[in-house]
């Protein structure tokens, strides 16, 4: 039994799960309106260093920040003000966009 083997199928496995919460492509075009300005079309070319990369980012963060902003838990005026107007499936869209997006942050296999 390969340990680490079982161990990535299952983190895979989870991300899956957690990008199936949303539809990619209802994300794509909610971030070409809402995001893009700030973080790239693909959230990995973000406009100004304070802006963080989103693409490759796991969902649920992507999903529990975005909710986080929307309610006040974190505060970032301007990422409130598009929060706010968000519903819920827009936020796991967008997660689901993000997340499945290619990004220097970590190795890509």
């Amino acid at each position: 039994l390969d340990r680490g083997r079982v161990g990535q199928e299952h983190g895979a496995a989870l991300a899956l799960d957690a990008i199936a919460k949303g539809n990619p492509e209802s994300g794509k075009t909610k971030a070409a309106q809402v995001c893009a300005a700030c973080h790239g079309p693909e959230g990995n070319k973000p406009s100004a260093p304070e802006n963080p990369v989103l693409a490759g980012q796991h969902p649920d963060y992507l999903a529990k920040a975005l909710k986080d902003y929307k309610t006040g838990k974190r505060n970032n005026p301007i990422m409130k003000g598009f929060a706010t107007s968000l519903s819920n499936q827009d936020i796991e869209n967008l997660a689901a966009w993000f997340a499945s997006q290619k990004s220097n942050l970590h190795f890509q296999r």
